[in-house]
């Protein structure tokens, strides 16, 4: 490539990188997380009417899976989830899935139940009242957000569009757990403006994986179309900086590419083999004058193979074994083994892997009990 194409492909991959990144600080900085303002006025008193029974009680402050729609790992994740949002923000979110609230001897409608379910809980900073509840009955094919009088009824329609765009669409399709997980992660969103991956991270963290969050809403397919162009421009700019014409550097005569099975004759046994398991592509160009070669190499973009640090060619295989688990408690460990398909370099080594990440880590994982937070009646509702 001549001097002056290099500088207008690094101009324009400069470009890009800077508006980038602009465009993930921005969208960081207009999603950070937000916390409800405190000295907040107690809500009315509000006592749900209920015939006789008693409202279900709570065992964990973070997800109450009573009506067992959800896997082990689903219900770890989401309580991850729920420590990260309390650890950023300080909000107490909660869910809570049941049966039906005639198991617990209640004839009224899911916002009273859950309104009274909130205040007898406890939900949320008793100064702020900035709790968030998340209600799923099955049996009885509702559910409910339940928001703290903190949020005033401004926040109705918002988590109202949650319910209709997430929670609903999947729940009408029986597919309870993926809708709890992806409506649990668009309340957070909406309560503290940022996925619960990106609340503790930077401006920059959290701005891309806010914008990433955004496309995987609008769907999978939505995202391939619009990586599709920019894989195919970058195939295409590839393709053409290794097409290009070029002169001869000797006589200045215009060369041309050999074909695949000529150039062949110009490879060493190294080069040979990495064309042979795909790792690298060579073009062997020609000067029909002075009969100079030019030989270009081109690495394939995907791989198993890396370059071997005993012959230099990319023949190098690595295979991994793990030879001890990692848990909560203790690190493992894995070996792994490195061989050369060329020049027969063998080596191994052990790695150690750290411990696996435990919900009882972080300052919010130690909370047994709410603030003592009410809740006035705000929130939306959704059936299906």
């Amino acid at each position: 490539m001549r001097p002056e194409e290099w500088r207008w492909l690094g101009l324009g991959i400069a470009t890009v990188a800077m508006a980038m990144l602009v465009l993930g600080y921005a969208v960081g900085m207009a999603f950070k997380p937000q916390r409800v303002a405190g000295d907040v006025p107690d809500p009315p008193a509000f006592d749900a009417p209920r015939a006789a029974g008693v409202l279900p009680g709570y065992d964990n402050v973070y997800v109450n899976d009573y009506a067992a729609l959800l896997e082990g790992g689903a219900e770890s994740r989401i309580r991850d989830d729920l420590i990260a949002l309390y650890d950023a923000t300080g909000v107490e979110m909660t869910v809570l899935t049941i049966v039906s609230r005639a198991r617990y001897g209640f004839d009224g409608g899911n916002e009273a139940f859950a309104t009274a379910l909130f205040n007898a809980w406890g939900i949320g900073d008793a100064q702020r009242n900035d709790g968030v509840l998340i209600l799923v009955s099955s049996g009885d094919r509702d559910m409910r957000i339940e928001l703290g009088a903190g949020y005033g009824r401004a926040r109705d329609g918002d988590m109202q569009r949650v319910i209709d765009r997430v929670f609903l669409p999947a729940f009408r399709d029986g597919r309870f757990q993926d809708g709890i997980e992806r409506g649990v992660s668009a309340t957070i969103v909406e309560i503290a403006g940022a996925p619960p991956d990106a609340l503790s991270g930077t401006v920059l963290e959290r701005g891309f994986a806010v914008i990433l969050d955004r496309l995987r809403r609008l769907g999978g397919w939505l995202v391939a179309l619009a990586a599709l162009p920019v894989a195919a421009g970058a195939w295409g700019l590839r393709a053409y900086l290794r097409r290009r014409p070029r002169d001869c550097a000797a006589c200045g005569a215009g060369m041309f590419r050999q074909t695949e099975q000529a150039d062949d004759a110009h490879l060493d046994g190294g080069q040979r083999l990495e064309e042979y398991i795909g790792s690298v592509d060579y073009d062997i160009w020609e000067c029909p004058d002075c009969a100079a070669l030019q030989i270009s190499r081109h690495a394939a973009w995907l791989s198993k193979f890396g370059a071997c640090g005993a012959c230099g060619y990319k023949t190098l295989q690595t295979d991994t074994k793990v030879l001890k688990a990692a848990t909560t408690s203790s690190t493992g460990l894995r070996r792994i083994d490195y061989s050369c398909r060329h020049c027969g370099f063998a080596d191994s080594e052990t790695r150690v892997v750290p411990k696996k990440s435990s919900s009882s880590s972080g300052s919010g994982s130690g909370r047994s009990s709410f603030g003592g937070g009410r809740s006035g009646g705000g929130g939306a509702s959704g059936s299906w």
